[in-house]
This record gives structure tokens, C-alpha cells and sequence, in this order.
């Protein structure tokens, strides 16, 4: 063959091969290709409701401060809150004295309570005092493994605030009550009640030590809670004729 004819045989060849070439594109442009077999897998986003083995509180979103709110203008307002029941003797009885006095509150239950004495939790809400969460079974939560944690505070009572047992707090404790959905709720004024100090003390204590704005820490659970019912009996009616009024958290 001579160089010449050599060289028109190349041309021809490189010339069908980019022909060729360009009609292969082109088809691909309309002709996209099938799935492949990992088509299938479900694209990694935030799932559209809570994993159920971290389980979300459903009464709303918490406020930063459940008393901003209700002390807004600088009202004269004092926030009763009722740790460790229902109780069936004892939480009957202060709802009572609330009742009598036009007050409310807000009471911090436990779980294992709740479960002991059904119907208690509904007859506080009925009356227009609100519900917080105590934990299930009042343990120490900053001592607790973080699962033992975790199940204290996502399934105890249902609320939007959640008080520690003994005021025991921790960065963890604060991020598990927060993932829960609530809000951590202390106290201002303790005036010790548990221990029995005496009617008298009980009301010294709140009249001296409670401001406005101020929560005080009382028990309705736990115990013999007599002298916490009449010391609530004594403060009231002097605390509301210093101007106090006496709504219960936004919880």
C-alpha cells in the first residue's frame, strides 16, 4: 500500500470513530441511565417524629422561665410548688386550703406516685393548678448511669417542667431534661417542711424569705404533711393581703 493511501485509509478511520463517538453522546443525553442497586437506600434526613427510644413530652414546647409570663409587669406574684406526690391524704388537703384561699400551684410528681394513685393528677389540673415532673422514683440523677438517667427523666410525669430530685443537677442531667422537651425548674425559697420543723417555722420561713417572683418549695408527698397544710393555711390569707397573688407555672 503507498504512503499515500495509507494516510486517506487513517483519515477515513479517525473520521468514524469521532462520528461514532458524538452519536454515542448524544444518545446518552436522552437516554439516562437505569438505577442503579442503591436506589433503593432511603436518604440520610431528620426523621419527620421523635425516635421512639427517646421519647418527646406532648403537651408543647417548654418556656425558657415559667413564671415570666405570669410576673410580667412586676406583679406582687408567689409561685407555690408541692414536691414528691400525689399523695391520696395529703394533696387532697392542700388543693383544699388552695381552694379556700383563692391560690394556686404547681405540683412536681413522681412517676411511681402518679401510677399508685391515678385520678389525683386530673383533680389538680380540674382545679387550675398545673403539673410538673419529679422524676419516676427520686433518685439522685447526677449518680445515675446515663440510661438509668435518660428513663427517670423522659418517662416520668408528663409536663413541660421538670424539677431534680434534692436540686441534683449536672450539664447531662440539664441536656437529657431538655431533649426531654422541659424546662429545669428549682425553687428560691425553701423553708425545709420535710423535716417537720413545726407550723410556726414552716410560716416564719416563707414570710421572711419570700420576694416577688419567688418560688417556694413544699412537700405533698413523702410523709406525715400536716404541719405543711396549716402553715399553707397561715401564710395565705396574710400573704394575699400584702398584695401577693398566687398563680401556678406555666408547666
Amino acid at each position: 500500500m503507498s504512503r499515500k493511501l495509507a494516510a486517506v485509509f487513517a483519515t477515513g478511520v479517525a473520521v468514524a470513530i469521532v462520528v461514532g463517538t458524538l452519536i454515542a453522546v448524544a444518545l446518552g443525553h436522552s437516554n439516562p441511565p437505569s438505577p442503579t442497586t442503591m436506589s433503593h437506600i432511603t436518604p440520610t434526613v431528620a426523621p419527620s417524629t421523635p425516635p421512639t427510644s427517646t421519647p418527646t413530652k406532648t403537651v408543647g414546647s417548654p418556656v425558657a422561665d415559667p413564671t415570666a409570663a405570669l410576673a410580667a409587669g412586676n406583679k406582687k406574684v408567689l409561685f407555690f410548688s408541692f414536691d414528691d406526690g400525689p399523695d391520696p391524704v395529703w394533696t387532697p388537703r392542700i388543693l383544699q386550703i388552695l381552694r379556700k384561699h383563692g391560690a394556686h400551684a404547681t405540683f412536681f410528681e413522681l412517676g411511681k406516685m402518679q401510677a399508685e394513685h391515678p385520678g389525683l393528677r386530673e383533680q389538680i389540673i380540674a382545679e387550675g393548678n398545673t403539673i410538673g415532673s419529679h422524676s419516676i422514683t427520686h433518685p439522685q440523677l447526677t449518680a445515675l448511669s446515663a440510661a438509668a438517667r435518660h428513663h427517670e427523666i423522659f418517662d416520668g410525669p408528663e409536663s413541660k417542667c421538670f424539677r431534680p430530685p434534692y436540686g441534683a443537677s449536672n450539664p447531662k442531667v440539664r441536656a437529657d431534661i431538655k431533649a426531654a422537651g422541659m424546662t429545669q425548674v428549682l425553687w428560691d425559697v425553701d423553708p425545709r417542711d420535710w423535716k417537720r420543723p413545726g407550723v410556726q417555722a414552716i410560716a416564719n420561713n416563707i414570710l421572711h424569705h419570700a420576694h416577688r417572683r419567688n418560688i417556694i418549695l413544699l412537700h405533698d408527698g413523702g410523709g406525715d404533711r400536716s404541719q405543711t397544710v396549716a402553715a399553707l393555711d397561715k401564710v395565705l390569707p396574710i400573704l394575699k393581703a400584702q398584695g401577693f397573688t398566687f398563680p401556678a407555672m406555666d408547666c
